[in-house]
């Protein structure tokens, strides 16, 4: 039976997160693979577009529209690298930190109505399980 089958089942349990998620990010005019960019952009040492997207798996030319589009929403911009020149550091403008302030906890909640079905012993199993798997 499909319905049984992991990636059926990891597939429909994204799909149906996104579904409280993407209405909590929508006054923040940003959507989940944004916010995920933005939190990663958010480090205490500047990070290279590339390294940005090594930590997030993701390839260079997809990273690169990610920053196009955030950087033309003000929530980031492109500087010189400070360890070294070649490079773009990437970071999060004031209009990017006040969206992270506000759309963290969006998320935290909408996080919260997905998972309120499982007791909170089943919410940190669940997430204890997903991050050994990622």
């Amino acid at each position: 039976m499909s319905s049984r089958r992991l990636g059926y089942l990891l597939k429909h349990a994204a799909l149906r997160l996104a579904g409280f998620t993407g209405p909590a990010l929508e006054p923040y005019g940003i959507d989940g693979r944004e916010l995920g960019v933005l939190s990663v952009i958010d480090a205490p040492e500047p990070l290279s577009q590339q390294e940005a997207a090594q930590r997030l798996g993701i390839d260079r030319t997809t990273m690169v529209a990610m920053v196009d589009a955030l950087e033309g929403k003000n929530l980031v911009a492109r500087r010189p690298h400070p360890g070294d020149r070649r490079k773009n550091a990437v970071e999060l403008t004031e209009r990017g930190r006040e969206t992270m302030r506000l759309a963290v906890p969006a998320v935290e909640d909408a996080e919260r109505a997905f998972l309120a079905s499982l007791s909170e012993e089943e919410q940190h199993l669940f997430r204890d399980v997903l991050h050994r798997l990622v």
